[in-house]
Formats: C-alpha cells, sequence, structure tokens
C-alpha cells in the first residue's frame, strides 16, 4: 500500500516538472518577445528624438513661430558732389503664407475686392509658385495704398494666411537722369537664381538687371534681416518673437556730375534728338557726362515691365534700349583727322609747313574724291588742314602713310579697343588694316579705301566714349586714361570701402610736340573766322575742337536736296569733339547727334552749354572783371 502511495507521489512530481518546465519555456518566449517590442520601441524613440530630433523641433517650431526675411535697403547712388540720384522708399506688399491659410479661396474672393483686382491674377500668382515651400510668401500685389494698407490692418483676422511685407523699392530723385548708366531692377529668374549664392537670394527677390544696378549688385546689395513672430493654431501672428535688422548695402559715388548730366540729358530730349555725350576730366579720366539718348523710363521696369512697354522699345527706331555712349558705333568723321594728322608728323610724312593744294577735289585713280568745300581750300598747311577740315589734305597725307600706319595710331589713341569704362556691353569699334580686310571678306585692301580711312569714313566705327578719350588724349600730351564712372565705394557710416584713382593705360611717348601742333589746329576750329565750329566760342574761354560728319549711307538721289528732305534714316550723324581751356585743358566733351547732318549746329550747342556751367564760376569772374573796366573806361582815357 506504501509503495503504491509512493509511486503515484513520483508521478504527480513528474507532471508537475513537466508542466514546469513548459511554464518556464513560456516565460522565456514570453520574456524574449517584451524584450524585442522594448528594443524597437527604444530604436523608435533613439530615432524620433536622437537622430531627427532637430527636425522635429524645426517642425513643432514652426507650427508656433514664423520667421520671416527683411529685405535690406539698397545702397543709395550719388554724383561725384554727393547729390543723391538714387535712393529708396518703403513700400507695402501683400503677401501670403499658403501654410497658413485654412481657406485659399475664400481668402482671395474676399482679397480681389479689397486690392482692386481680378481673382484670376491672384491665382495665376500662386500657381508660378508652385513647387516652392508653403512657408515662402506669395507677393499678390507691389506698393499698395496707404487706405488699402489701413484697411488690412484692421481686419487682420479675416484674412488668414495674408501678411503684410515692408520692402524698400527705387526713388530716383532726377527722373531718368543717367537711365542707361544707372539701371534697373527686377525679379531674379531661374537662371540667375540658380548662379546665385543661396543664402542671399529666394525666388521673390529684385536683383540689378541692367548698368551699375547690375554691375555693383554685391556692394548695393546689403544684408537681409528676419522677424520671428509666434502665431496662433489658426496661423494668426499672436506676438513678435525675436527682430534682426537687415543691414543695408554700400553708397556707390559716381564720378558723374549731376548738374552737367541734366544739361546735356536736357538739350537731347528738347528736340528728341538721338545719340550721346560724353565729357571726361582729360587729367584722371573721371566721366562726368554719359548721357544717352533717347532714354529709358527706370519707373516702367519697377515690379516687371509690361509687355506693352517692352515691345514699345523694342520697336522705337531711335533705340532707346542701346547705351550710345559705348554701345553706338558710328564712323568717326572728320573727328579722325587728329588720327591721321598724328601718323603723318609721326612717321614723318609730312612737317608742320608741308603743304597741299585743294582745288576741291582730289584724283586718285579713276574716281575723283572731293572736299566737303567744292570750291577747294587752296593752298594748305596742318594748321589750316585741321581748322577747316579740308579732305583733300587728309586724302594725300593718308595716301603717304597707309592704312596700317593709321591703324597703329588709331589703336594708340584708344579707337578700336574697349575703353575699359565700367558699363555694359561695350563695344570695341572697327579700325581696318590690310590684314582684317583680307581675313573679313576675303579680298585685297584697294588704295583708294585708304583716303575714305583718313577722314574717318569707309569700314571706321568707334563709339562717343572712345572718340572722347581720344579728344582727352590729345587734350592732356599723350596719355590715355582709364575712364572711370565710379568714384568710390562707401559703408554705412561714410568710411570709405574702396576709392579709384585715375589710371594710366598707356602713354605716346615723344609725341608731345606734334599733339601740341593738332591742339593748335583744334583751337583754330573754334575761335578761326574760317574755322567750322566758330558757334562754340565762349568769351572768356578758350575753346578747341573738331567737328564731324559722318556719312550713313552714300545716295545720289539725295545729292543737293536741302537737309528737311532728305529722309531722317539717311542724314549724315553730327560730331563734335573739344576741350577747355585750350591752353591748360581740364574737360573733354564729345556730342554725338545721329542723324543730325551738321556738327557745327547740331552737336556743338550742346557742348559749349556743358562747358557753360562747368567754367561758370570762371565765367563769372570775367564778366564782372570785363564789366568793371567798362565802368573805369571812357572814351578819350581812364576816369580820374
Amino acid at each position: 500500500m506504501v509503495k503504491k502511495i509512493f509511486k503515484e507521489i513520483e508521478e504527480i512530481q513528474e507532471r508537475d516538472d513537466e508542466a514546469l518546465d513548459i511554464l518556464k519555456r513560456r516565460l522565456v518566449v514570453v520574456a524574449v518577445i517584451v524584450m524585442i517590442f522594448t528594443s524597437l520601441i527604444v530604436a523608435r524613440l533613439w530615432y524620433l528624438q536622437v537622430n531627427s530630433g532637430e527636425e522635429y523641433k524645426s517642425l513643432a517650431f514652426n507650427n508656433r513661430v514664423r520667421i520671416r526675411q527683411v529685405a535690406a535697403p539698397r545702397g543709395h547712388i550719388v554724383d561725384r558732389n554727393g547729390k543723391e540720384i538714387v535712393t529708396n522708399r518703403p513700400s507695402f506688399n501683400v503677401v501670403l503664407i499658403r501654410e497658413d491659410s485654412h481657406d485659399i479661396d475664400d481668402v482671395l474672393k474676399r482679397l480681389a475686392g479689397v486690392l482692386h483686382v481680378d481673382i484670376s491674377e491672384l491665382w495665376k500668382r500662386i500657381r508660378e509658385a508652385a513647387g516652392t515651400p508653403l512657408y515662402i510668401p506669395v507677393v499678390l500685389k507691389e506698393d499698395i495704398t496707404w487706405d488699402t494698407l489701413a484697411f488690412l490692418e484692421n481686419h487682420n483676422q479675416e484674412f488668414s494666411g495674408i501678411r503684410i511685407e515692408v520692402v524698400p523699392v527705387r526713388v530716383f530723385h532726377y527722373g531718368d537722369l543717367a537711365s542707361h548708366i544707372i539701371g534697373y531692377l527686377g525679379i531674379i529668374n531661374k537662371k540667375e537664381l540658380a548662379e546665385a549664392d543661396p543664402e542671399k537670394y529666394t525666388g521673390e527677390d529684385l536683383i540689378g538687371k541692367m548698368g551699375l544696378e547690375k554691375l555693383r549688385e554685391n556692394d548695393l546689395r546689403g544684408k537681409k534681416g528676419s522677424n520671428s513672430t509666434e502665431v496662433n493654431a489658426r496661423g494668426f501672428e499672436q506676438k513678435m518673437l525675436k527682430s534682426d535688422d537687415p543691414i543695408s548695402g554700400k553708397e556707390i559715388r559716381l564720378t558723374l556730375d549731376v548738374d552737367l548730366q541734366q544739361i546735356a540729358e536736357g538739350m537731347m530730349d528738347q528736340e528728341e534728338k538721338s545719340g550721346a555725350v560724353v565729357a571726361m576730366e582729360v587729367k584722371t579720366g573721371r566721366v562726368l557726362v554719359a548721357a544717352s539718348a533717347p532714354k529709358i523710363h527706370l519707373d516702367d521696369f519697377t515690379g516687371g515691365i509690361s509687355t506693352e512697354n517692352w515691345n514699345s522699345l523694342l520697336e522705337n527706331p531711335k533705340h532707346p534700349l542701346i547705351n550710345k555712349v559705348v554701345q553706338g558705333t558710328y564712323p568717326p568723321g572728320s573727328t579722325y583727322k587728329m588720327v591721321t594728322a598724328l601718323a603723318g608728323l609721326a612717321t614723318g610724312a609730312i612737317t608742320e609747313s608741308t603743304v597741299f593744294n585743294c582745288p576741291g577735289h582730289y584724283q586718285f585713280g579713276n574716281r575723283v574724291y572731293m572736299c566737303w568745300k567744292h570750291s577747294g581750300h587752296g593752298a594748305v598747311d596742318l594748321r589750316r588742314a585741321i581748322t577747316e577740315s579740308c579732305d583733300v589734305y587728309f586724302y594725300q597725307l593718308g595716301q603717304r602713310v597707309g592704312v596700317d600706319v593709321l591703324a597703329e595710331y588709331a589703336h594708340r589713341l584708344g579707337l578700336g579697343e574697349k575703353t575699359g569704362v565700367e558699363l555694359e556691353h561695350e563695344k570695341s569699334g572697327l579700325v581696318p588694316t590690310r590684314q582684317w580686310k583680307l581675313k573679313q571678306y576675303k579680298q585685297k585692301w584697294q588704295d583708294g579705301e585708304t583716303l575714305s580711312i583718313a577722314i574717318g569714313q569707309g569700314f571706321d566705327l568707334a563709339t562717343p566714349m572712345q572718340v572722347n578719350m581720344m579728344t582727352a588724349t590729345v587734350a592732356n600730351g599723350g596719355k590715355v586714361l582709364l575712364p572711370q564712372v565710379v568714384d568710390s565705394v562707401r559703408d554705412t557710416d561714410g568710411s570709405i570701402v574702396e576709392q579709384f584713382h585715375p589710371k594710366l593705360i598707356r602713354e605716346l611717348t615723344g609725341l608731345g610736340r606734334y599733339l601740341a601742333l593738332i591742339r593748335e589746329g583744334l583751337t583754330g576750329v573754334v575761335n578761326n573766322d574760317h574755322g567750322t565750329a566758330k558757334g562754340a566760342r565762349i568769351e572768356g574761354l578758350t575753346v578747341a575742337g573738331k567737328t564731324g560728319t559722318a556719312q550713313v549711307v552714300k545716295l545720289a538721289q539725295y545729292k543737293g536736296l536741302k537737309d528737311e528732305n532728305i529722309p531722317y534714316k539717311y542724314r549724315d550723324h553730327a560730331w563734335f569733339t573739344c576741350f577747355a581751356p585750350a591752353e591748360d585743358p581740364e574737360i573733354a566733351i564729345t556730342v554725338l547727334v545721329e542723324h543730325g547732318l551738321h556738327g557745327g549746329s547740331e552737336s556743338a550747342p550742346i557742348a559749349k552749354a556743358i562747358l557753360q556751367k562747368y567754367f561758370e564760376a570762371r565765367l563769372q569772374a570775367f564778366a564782372k572783371e570785363k564789366e568793371e573796366k567798362k565802368i573805369k573806361t571812357v572814351p578819350g582815357g581812364v576816369r580820374p
């Protein structure tokens, strides 16, 4: 009986041990499962809080805080005397933050009436922003009125996602003065944005598109600021958290003189002339006037030029989009005779006393080359040839020196190559040679072509800036100076960041006495009774200069017609280039009037007006001294 009991006990223990083993195995499985899930949770928590912590922190922050960039005011542009040409004013733009607007369609419907624009225009702007982050503001309307601004500010809780953004816009204190030099701004395009620094530019930024606004973008731009504001669940701003002020761009001080520039542009505008005016200090290269006519209207480009206005500019026969100061190329006409005279003197082809006879024409081969004075000038030496602009004299001189020698001295005086002035798209003009024609046209040079080159016709091409540089070089005794339009770059506190000094490109050594002879002839152009620019005379100031007629096209059917009967596009261009005082030159001025026919009547008065303003104090002193002498002097002697 006892054995049976012990056997039953042993059987029960065996069953318990088996159950216990099963229980232990189950516990192990459960423990492994718990550990796996715990590991997954820990891993996920690590991923969210450590690996991606900053990202989710930023998302959480952005749900509560909005950070908006604040555009920096662009640097001012002033003239050589500090007169403000371009500054800034605040413009209030309406923008939409798409992620903050819970019902864009409803907001735009109500906003269109407030802004007085068609809702389709608002949707168009939003569609154009497709693909950009939703927190990037979309500009719906620029430069709203004060009334509109006040309404939106007072009803800001009714337009979810709508903000007022203050941006600086350009103010042109002298209207369109120096428009081709100043240039304009426009919204950055995709190509520009791809090439720009992403930390400085976004898709809605303005960037310089032309002129110094483009060339000096890095100086003028400044550094953006930012505002951090707290918003509620509906995206409405609650309070300002942080504000970093923008840093204004640097000031650009030009070499231009506003008063002289106004005179030049005013006289070109008055009679709707087309062309260019350039004035330069002959001893420094600083450009005082750089006027291209017709001007462009800078305000037309603010916020983007309309298709209608753009097409109007493109179709204008006077080509206002071209900066004729450096992009307009024209035959230099008789202004080129300075080159021919210097080449002849320097090579010994002539001396100052060499005389050629001018019967009014010159026979070369089977062709007759006419002088502008058909009755002829008679026996002519160099001074008189320059003073009276005798074509026959320079035909013969050109024949003596040849086209390649003419080209050499043209280049030495600054023609046929870019001047290097800080203006866009400068043209190099053209100084032909035998080799050039052979390469360009696969034809040999004809000697008769040299005669045309010698008087600035034929293949010769020059810009007004080049002719002005040539004139300044003759005036200062042979120093070819770099023309400069920027005097300095200054920080917001007025300290000079970059200062520009006269830069000598090259010097025509050993030619001083020849240049002095040429200056004598140029003085006669204005002051001799037989000179071609008597209209440029100024009492109390000795002006030296040269007129020039640039033939546009030779058409026999217009020969002998009165000027007004010749179609405008076929009329000759009119040059006048000068410097003063002739005894000690300070300023050189070049005027080119497209299709103006005669430099003495069309171009010279503009140069004269600029000279009168530039030497205003000197001329007033002269007039005062003359008046005092007149008062003291009486018939028969001096008053006691």
